[in-house]
């Protein structure tokens, strides 16, 4: 099975908690589950949407700071 998400675009309600968010806490230690993270190096679209993507990951980390 695989799970893909991206949590810079969740959009459930306003107070709704995202899964997501807790996935790396839950299954970092089980031994048949990976977990890969994509960032903008890895958009193979145009070079303006890897910008936008980094962009916003940007601001995450400023918010996390």
């Amino acid at each position: 099975m695989i799970v893909t998400g991206d949590v810079t675009q969740v959009d459930l309600p306003r107070g709704a908690a995202s899964g997501l968010f807790d996935v790396d806490r839950l299954f970092q230690r089980i031994d048949d589950i990976g977990i890969t993270y994509l960032d903008e190096s890895d958009v193979v679209r145009h070079p303006l949407v890897g910008k936008i993507v980094g962009a916003y990951a940007r601001l995450s980390l400023e918010r996390d700071a």
